[in-house]
This record gives C-alpha cells, sequence and structure tokens, in this order.
C-alpha cells in the first residue's frame, strides 16, 4: 500500500489533512479531537511546544528561585514560625578541632596546639561578617574547650545571617581554617558544625543532580535505541521527557516564591519526568507503528492510537497526579514542592503526549523509522504479540486459583517486613566518608556531650515577672542527671524582649525512643506543672528532637486520609474509564500488593541494614520518615500505567466480541511489549537514585525500581490474569443505576483487520 510521505490523520488529494471522520454516535472523544487539530496543525503544534518550553524555561530562569521559609509539622512548626514573625535567627554554631595526631602530645604542653588555635581564632577574627562570638583555649572560661584527655581542642563561633544564607557564608572560614591545617601538618585542624553540615549537604545534593542529570539521558537513550531499533523513533520519547522536565522545574522555580521548595526536589522531579514522559510517549509511539504494521495507513494509525494509548494516558495520568494531590493533604512542607513538581512534570507530559506528539508522527510518517541501528532496526520495526507472556497468560487463565494464590502468599510475604518499619531520621544524611560527618564523629568522641536540646519558645505579655522566673526556677528543679530532662537548662530574652528561649537537654541520644518519652514527659508533664501555672504566656516546643516527632506524627495521623483520598478517586476514574466496578477494586488491591512488596523490601534493606556495604550507605534503625507516604501515593500513580494500558487492551478486545479468556491472553500478549520495555526504562531510572550518596533517594530509588518491576512482572502476568479469570463476565459489572457513564457505546478504533494474539 502506498503511503504520503506526511500523513495527518487523513488526507485529500489536495494535500491538506481535512477533520478526521466522526463516529456515528455523537462527536469523536476530546482526545481524538485534540490528535486530529494537533496532526493538522502540525506545523505550528511542534513549534508552539518548543516555544511555550523556552519561555516558560527563560521566565523561570529570570526569575529564579526565592527561599520560603520551611516549617515542620504541629508544635515545632508553630515554634518556628513564631520565632520567625518575631525576626529571631538562631545563629549556626561551627567547632574547629584541633587534635594531636600522634600519642602523648597534649593541649597544655604542646606550643604548635596553642600556636594553631590562636592561629585560628585569629583568621576567624579577620574575616568581615563571617565569623562572631570567637571563643578559643587559652582564655576566661575555656577549660570546656579542651577534652579531658588534653589532645584535643575546639575554637567555637557562630555563623552569621539567616539559616537560608548560611551555608554560602561559612565558605570564607572554611578556606581559613584549611589554611592553618596546610601549615601544621603535625595536627588535625578540622571544622564542622550547623553551617559546614549544611554546605556539604547541599554539595552532595547538587552533584547527586548532575550526576542523575548527565547519566538518565544517556541510559535512556540506549534503553529507546534497543525498544525501536530506530534512532529517529528513540529520539521522540526522549524530546518528551526532557522538554517536560525543563518545563516542570521551570514552573517550580516560579511556585518557590510561594511555596518551600526543598533541596532534592529537583532530582525527584527530573527522574519522575523521564520515567513518565518516555512510558507515555512509549505507549503512543508503539501502538501507532503497530498499527501501521498492521497494515493501516499512517492517518488510520495515527487516529487508533489516539482512540487506544491516548486514553489511556490521560486515565493513567489523571490518576498519577490525583494520587499525588493527596500530598496536599497532610499539610506537611516537606510534601508541598516534592508534590507540586511531580504532579507539574506528569501534566506537562500528558499534556505533551496528546498534542506535540500526534503532530510530530503525523508530521514524521514512517519517516520515524529512519535511522534504523544495525542487527536492530527491521526486527523492531513491527511490534508483534508476545509468545511468552500470551503462554504465561493463557496457563493462570486455565487454572487462575492455584497461579494467584501462589504469587498473592509470594507478594505478601515480602510486605511482612513492613510490619515492624519504624519510620526515624538520621541525625545528619551524609555519607559516612563526609569529612565533615568524620570531624563531628571525632568532636563527639573527644568531648561527650548531649545532643542539640529541646528549645521552649515563650511568648507573653511579662516575661520577666516574679511568677515567671518561680516557673523557670522550678523547671530547673526537675533537671536531674537520671531524669528526662539535663542540666543545664538556660533561659535568653531575644527580639527585645517579646520572647524567651529555653534551652532544654533531654535524655537519650536525640533520635532514639529515650529522647522521644522525654519529649513527651517535657509536653505533658514537666511543662505543664511549671510554665503551664503562669498566666499570659504561651508556649510551644521545637528542635531537631521535637521536628522528627512532629514531622512522623503527622504523617501517621494524615495516612489514613491520603490513603483514602487516592483509593477513592482512583476508583472513581477507573470506574468512569471503564465502566465497571469489579476492575477497580481488583485494580486497587493489586496496586497494594505491589506497594506493601516495595514497603517490605526497603525495610528488609535499610532499617535492617543489609547491603550496606554494596549500596554504599550506613543504616539508622529506621525509615526516613516522608519516604513511605510519597512512595505509597506515587507508585499508586505509576501502577496504573500499566494497569490502565493492559486492561485498555483487554476491553477493546473484549468489545470487538472476545470472550473474557480470550480478550486477558489477547490483551496482554499484545501489549507486552510495550509495557516490558517501559517498566525496564523506569527501573532502570529509578534505580539512578540508588546511586546517589544521600539515604533517603537510595531508599526511594530501590523501593520504586522493585515496586515497578513487581507490578510489570508478577501483577501483569499472573495475579492481573488470574483474577479476571475468576471473576470472568463479572469484571464488566456496572449497576444499572451507573448506566449514565459515558463510553456506554464503545466504538472500534480502527477499520482495518488487528492482528490476531499470538497463542502458545
Amino acid at each position: 500500500m502506498s503511503q504520503p510521505s506526511s500523513p495527518g490523520l487523513s488526507e485529500t488529494s489536495t494535500g491538506e489533512p481535512p477533520r478526521p471522520p466522526q463516529p456515528r454516535r455523537g462527536r469523536a472523544p476530546a482526545v481524538q479531537r485534540i490528535a486530529g487539530w494537533s496532526a493538522r496543525h502540525r506545523k505550528t503544534a511542534v513549534p508552539g511546544w518548543l516555544a511555550l518550553v523556552a519561555v516558560v524555561f527563560v521566565g523561570g530562569q529570570a526569575l529564579g528561585t526565592k527561599s520560603v521559609p520551611y516549617y515542620d509539622a504541629g508544635q515545632s512548626g508553630r515554634a518556628e514560625q513564631t520565632l520567625h514573625r518575631l525576626g529571631v535567627t538562631a545563629p549556626a554554631v561551627e567547632d574547629v578541632l584541633i587534635q594531636a595526631r600522634g600519642p602523648g602530645r597534649t593541649f597544655a604542653a604542646d606550643p604548635q596546639m596553642r600556636q594553631a588555635a590562636r592561629q585560628v581564632a585569629a583568621a576567624l577574627d579577620g574575616l568581615p561578617h563571617a565569623a562572631a562570638g570567637i571563643r578559643s583555649p587559652p582564655g576566661a572560661g575555656s577549660s570546656a574547650l579542651v577534652s579531658a584527655g588534653g589532645r584535643s581542642a575546639l575554637v567555637t563561633f557562630q555563623v552569621p545571617g539567616p539559616a537560608a544564607d548560611v551555608a554560602t557564608a561559612v565558605a570564607p572560614a572554611l578556606r581559613a581554617v584549611a589554611a592553618v591545617q596546610a601549615s601544621h601538618p603535625g595536627l588535625l585542624i578540622a571544622e564542622a558544625g550547623d553551617a559546614s553540615t549544611s554546605q556539604a549537604l547541599s554539595s552532595v545534593v547538587n552533584s547527586g543532580f548532575r550526576r542523575a542529570e548527565a547519566t538518565s539521558v544517556p541510559i535512556t537513550l540506549v534503553l529507546l535505541l534497543l525498544v525501536f531499533g530506530a534512532l529517529i523513533a528513540a529520539g521522540i520519547p526522549l524530546l518528551l521527557a526532557v522538554t517536560s522536565v525543563m518545563t516542570a522545574l521551570s514552573l517550580l522555580t516560579v511556585v518557590s516564591r510561594w511555596l518551600p521548595v526543598s533541596a532534592s526536589t529537583s532530582e525527584v522531579v527530573l527522574i519522575i519526568g523521564m520515567a513518565v514522559g518516555v512510558d507515555y510517549s512509549l505507549f503512543y509511539l508503539r501502538r501507532e507503528r503497530e498499527e501501521r504494521a498492521n497494515g493501516a495507513t499512517p492517518g488510520e494509525a495515527l487516529r487508533t492510537a489516539a482512540a487506544t494509548s491516548g486514553r489511556a494516558i490521560t486515565v493513567s495520568g489523571l490518576t498519577v497526579m490525583a494520587a499525588l494531590a493527596g500530598l496536599f493533604l497532610t499539610r506537611v512542607d516537606a510534601f508541598t514542592s516534592i508534590a507540586f513538581g511531580t504532579i507539574a512534570v506528569v501534566g506537562v507530559a500528558v499534556a505533551g503526549s496528546l498534542t506535540v506528539l500526534p503532530a510530530l508522527l503525523a508530521w514524521l510518517g514512517p519517516r520515524s523509522d529512519r535511522g534504523l541501528i544495525p542487527f536492530l532496526g527491521r526486527r523492531r520495526t513491527a511490534a508483534r504479540p508476545s509468545r511468552v507472556w500470551a503462554a504465561l497468560a493463557h496457563r493462570v487463565a486455565r487454572r487462575p486459583l492455584l497461579w494467584g494464590a501462589a504469587a498473592a502468599i509470594a507478594l505478601l510475604a515480602l510486605t511482612t517486613p513492613a510490619l515492624g518499619m519504624r519510620l526515624g531520621q538520621p541525625a545528619i544524611d551524609l555519607p559516612a566518608s563526609s569529612p565533615v560527618l568524620q570531624t563531628l564523629d571525632k568532636i563527639q568522641q573527644a568531648f561527650p556531650q548531649t545532643p542539640s536540646p529541646a528549645q521552649v519558645v515563650v511568648t507573653g505579655t511579662d516575661l520577666t515577672s516574679p511568677a515567671m522566673r518561680d516557673a523557670i526556677a522550678a523547671l530547673n528543679a526537675h533537671a536531674s542527671a537520671a531524669g528526662p530532662v539535663r542540666q543545664p537548662i538556660t533561659a535568653t530574652p531575644v527580639a527585645g524582649g517579646r520572647a524567651l528561649l529555653l534551652d532544654v537537654p533531654l535524655a537519650g541520644n536525640g533520635t532514639g525512643s529515650v529522647s522521644g518519652d522525654a519529649l513527651h514527659s517535657l509536653r505533658t508533664q514537666i511543662l505543664p506543672a511549671t510554665l503551664g501555672t503562669v498566666g499570659g504566656i504561651s508556649y510551644t516546643v521545637a528542635g531537631a528532637t521535637a521536628s522528627t516527632h512532629d514531622d512522623i506524627a503527622a504523617v501517621h495521623t494524615s495516612a489514613p486520609i491520603v490513603f483514602a483520598f487516592v483509593a477513592i478517586l482512583a476508583f472513581l476514574l477507573l470506574m468512569a474509564a471503564f465502566r465497571s466496578v469489579t476492575i477497580p477494586l481488583v485494580s486497587i488491591i493489586l496496586n497494594l500488593l505491589s506497594v506493601g512488596a516495595g514497603y517490605g523490601l526497603i525495610t528488609l534493606i535499610f532499617q535492617d541494614g543489609r547491603l550496606q556495604g554494596l549500596l554504599g550507605y550506613t543504616t539508622f534503625g529506621a525509615i526516613i520518615w516522608w519516604i513511605p507516604l510519597f512512595m505509597f501515593v506515587l507508585l499508586f500513580g505509576l501502577s496504573m500505567d500499566y494497569h490502565v494500558f493492559i486492561l485498555s487492551r483487554i476491553r477493546e478486545q473484549h468489545t470487538r466480541g472476545a470472550s473474557t479468556t480470550d480478550a486477558i491472553t489477547g490483551g496482554i500478549s499484545t501489549s507486552a511489549g510495550v509495557v516490558t520495555s517501559a517498566a525496564i526504562i523506569m527501573v532502570a531510572v529509578f534505580s539512578i537514585l540508588a546511586t546517589l550518596p544521600i539515604i533517603d533517594t537510595k531508599t526511594l530509588g530501590i523501593g520504586l525500581a522493585a515496586a515497578v518491576l513487581i507490578d510489570a512482572t508478577i501483577v501483569r502476568g499472573i495475579l492481573l490474569p488470574a483474577a479476571m479469570s475468576l471473576l470472568g463476565d463479572h469484571c464488566w459489572y456496572l449497576p444499572h443505576w451507573l448506566s449514565w457513564l459515558p463510553g456506554s457505546h464503545q466504538q472500534r478504533p480502527s477499520n482495518h483487520k488487528t492482528q490476531p494474539a499470538a497463542q502458545p
């Protein structure tokens, strides 16, 4: 059959692509109309898309990122907001460790150590606006700055300025300390503290983002070349993914002027954008190629792709965005930027798949198969049903109870470790090889001390009254060496006396159950019995221990609401898409199984400390508190990619007259190639996160990659066909009172013969 060189949905003899034929019953679905407009106006749609991306990118760069204050959840967040409203900024404290490298050297007897301390103090004092409150031995009250054995000494100072700027402000001090170290090779002179830790973390995150950016595109391109066997076809999904990521990141810079944007958001948006952008265009392009290989004209192939894959992309994208929107229900600032960024990148990818992708395919036509890769190209050009997956689906359909029970038991067994999952936060999320982390460990060994204390923020009309002084004295009386709160308790007036900061050391290491119990006692017993007796004041408790506790409590409280919201919304979307109440229930249950398996795996690896050497991390005995909830909403949405695509193929064959069993086998076999390819690409992209140096991205990468792999193999190949075979025609059950839902008259999406599914 001869094919026009630049086809749209269909063409007349004049070469102008007219509107696609309308179905007999009403207008064509919206996705087909959008695709038709894009195909007819391809010379406008493609440059328009690129121009839109360029404008958003330039606008984002011009506006720049603005740092909006980030607050923790609960009471600690309210304390942070109070301090911000009063203009109170807690200074970042830095320590410079001076330590003898050889045995027998002490600060009191070694003139070189004393000289180094003086040089460090002088170098810091000579830095304009970079150091304040410098304390060094020898000096008045400096005994606490020399270790018990005398082998170590500290020079302490503060980095002035707002918390958002200390990572940059500490750089001159780090250079000054490094210069002193260079002149004393026989000593260890190193700096660590709040500001230097923040700088190290920013450096690690930025380098990880650059590495992810540099590796995700080449890896994706190589996999797409293996999938399509042609350079042009492989470049189309990559173009959509890259432009989607650029647009979403640019939108994020704009939104950062109103919402807090966390440091790791860009990494997550990049990885998610590459994964869904490639997946959506892969679904569309593979269906268009399949239809052409089956004898359809380019216009017919594009129309079929729009009616099938375009519709599946729309349902899948809406489900992903709806699931991610559940994060807003937590009201936790840590989720705000991640939720917005991922929703934006998925929405842009869906919009591009429905508009610029049909325009590109109409513009290129059969030319998208050019640039064939030797030994791959001709074999990959035609998409064929998979005999392997068809054989597996056929076997499962014959004995669905046996196969389904075995697969379900295996996933439930993998889920079991998640029942013991503990949520927490590492003291510092840096690699063990980080110099600043090693310096902090040496300081802790030389100067054993309690972790950063709880900070009680007190506001009121008269903070110097006798009642207030008596309450603080009573609070001090509760401090003891064996009690929940320890000495010394200090009180510092701030904001011109409008507030009072009480530093209250807690028992424990700051992150364990002992510190958690101490915080609970402070909030519920000690403070009500002391400060609570003073009228006209209010108080809130913040600090590292309180922040982690409140964030975890917020997640525990909001998780059931988020789970219910996501499940109900997904049910409604799938019910409307497939005109069935059974299909959504099956999909939700299967999604929960794959998410549970992912939970169990990250618990085994990261909480229990397995594979530490291989993955390059040090366990802290828990899972970072925000990861499970984020994994749930993201996986619940992404799993719908495969479910919607496979179920669309099954439903398509069922509406053409195939029995449910034949439709299951045919739908799985015909969708196997694209689903397998999409899963491999998504797993590869998510695995990039596991190579980054901080534990939260490692956990997220392993969890997402494992869950997607499980979903695309065990769930897709065994559980889905087993469940549908057991249900039979009940899969398509819809109560009569819901018959008003759209789609009751399903149109056959193409007018040519469809290649039959391969039989085992």
